[in-house]
């Protein structure tokens, strides 16, 4: 079997956005899967609407998700002389013509066929006139009066297309520069790509291509058009249903192999489950599980995954990540102990690394910042002696582990005969400043003895 050649060929117009990411991803998980090559070619062609900074995004949203690449990225402004070669095959082979209607004459034309009721399109005037190449003229390729044109598709099954309602159509504009339809399919040739997978909102354009691989006798890829990703009103996906730029998910702090996780779930399944990691979905994807129908974007889905790829992830590549957020906030921390330590009390409980960063804020503040209504509750007169000797006992332990830990807790509720929840509640906003955080053992061995003896302090000097 040929070695699997897949490709990815968003347009610079903008960021890169869900549905073409979600497009990126199946055709680089297929071509990981069966050890295949991935290609990345940026389809700049229009040049009012292709700009740098679009394609540094696309790039580096590719590269936070893990989504490399084999070949590339190629950008197809770059091969106009190829596209000219092969147009030029076209004409030479009789498969394509000069053309110098004018625009007006070829709206008269659709317009007289829609006046007798058929499909408004070109009625073939340049066919057979054998014109040289002028000013103003284009290419059209010559398409088959009758028949069908069938895409064979690995999502949809087969669809036909009637030849008659294919008119002879463009393939380069009167400026010399291809059209849509010849470049991808001549970059995919020359590429070697052999499996096409892409959004069924292209497979309008198929049949014209397929027209254009028989022209020049080139080998059929395997096409797998995908239902478009809908909000949850079944709408087309907008900003309103949650989605953004994959940039931006990035910056509310969410994992990227969360969001391959995700996007993949828009559309592949693989029995009931739902959480994968990068290897099992290169281990298990293949083009038979693709879904025939439209898949919904659900915000929450994408939370609570999130929340699952950060109780499973290590605290050390967490922290990785969380250390520039953690800097943009005016945080200066670093991947170590401490660091990790803090990132383990917070793993079960946050939704984001943003959160995340929110939640451990305290472990680095020199000065606890206490919200007031918590302290005035809290901190009393009457808790001092009980803070007192909560830290005289946790400065006396020589191994600081949480059953030494918990014994000074217990020496205190024998002495004061309080309950643990009042014994906790004024240390844990001492500590924190606020009454909510993880659990009070773990916190404190994350904080530290040190850190932990100075806080309680503070806030007994404090009342």
């Amino acid at each position: 079997m040929d070695q699997i050649i897949t490709r990815f060929p968003p347009s610079p117009s903008g960021y890169l956005h869900i549905g073409g990411a979600r497009t990126a991803l199946f055709n680089w998980l297929y071509a990981r899967a069966n050890k295949g090559k991935f290609v990345l070619r940026i389809e700049d062609t229009d040049k009012a609407r292709s700009t740098k900074e679009s394609v540094a995004a696309i790039l580096e949203s590719l590269e936070w998700l893990g989504i490399d690449w084999d070949e590339g990225p190629y950008f197809q402004s770059e091969r106009a002389d190829i596209h000219k070669e092969y147009i030029e095959k076209l004409i030479d082979k009789g498969h394509a013509y000069y053309c110098n209607c004018s625009p007006e004459e070829v709206d008269a034309m659709r317009e007289k066929a829609k006046a007798l009721g058929k499909k408004p399109m070109y009625n073939g005037k340049c066919r057979d006139l054998g014109l040289p190449k002028s000013e103003n003229s284009v290419v059209r390729l010559k398409t088959p009066f009758t028949g069908a044109t069938i895409v064979d598709d690995v999502v949809k099954g087969s669809t036909s297309f009637q030849n008659s309602e294919i008119d002879d159509f463009i393939i380069q504009r009167s400026d010399g520069s291809a059209m849509y339809n010849l470049a991808v399919v001549v970059d995919d040739i020359t590429m070697g790509i052999n499996n096409i997978i892409r959004g069924d909102d292209h497979l309008i354009n198929t049949p014209k291509q397929i027209l254009i691989y028989n022209a020049l006798g080139a080998e059929l890829p395997v096409f797998g058009h995908v239902p478009m990703v809908l909000g949850s009103d079944k709408s087309r996906l907008s900003k309103r249903h949650g989605a953004m730029s994959v940039g931006e998910y990035k910056k509310m702090g969410y994992l990227a192999d969360a969001m391959l996780n995700y996007l993949v779930r828009l559309g592949w399944s693989h029995g009931d489950q739902e959480f994968f990691t990068r290897n099992d979905l290169i281990e298990k994807f293949s083009l038979k599980s693709l879904g025939r129908s439209p898949s919904m974007f659900d915000i929450n889905k994408l939370i609570n995954l999130n929340s699952k790829h950060i109780q499973s992830s290590s605290p050390d590549s967490l922290a990785e990540k969380l250390i520039p957020i953690l800097n943009e906030n005016g945080i200066n921390a670093q991947n170590d102990q401490f660091i990790q330590g803090a990132i383990k009390t917070l793993q079960p409980r946050s939704k984001t690394l943003v959160d995340m960063a929110q939640s451990i804020a305290f472990y680095f503040n020199d000065n606890v910042e206490f919200d007031e209504k918590i302290k005035q509750k809290n901190l009393k007169p009457d808790t001092i002696g009980t803070l007192e000797k909560l830290a005289d006992y946790i400065e006396q332990i020589d191994d600081f582990n949480q059953e030494n830990l918990e014994n000074a807790f217990k020496k205190v509720m024998d002495e004061t005969q309080l309950k643990f929840g009042k014994i906790a509640q004024p240390v844990r906003v001492a500590i924190t400043g606020t009454n909510v955080s993880p659990g009070i053992f773990e916190m404190i061995l994350a904080l530290g003895q040190n850190k932990t003896i100075d806080r309680i302090r503070k806030a007994i000097e404090l009342i």
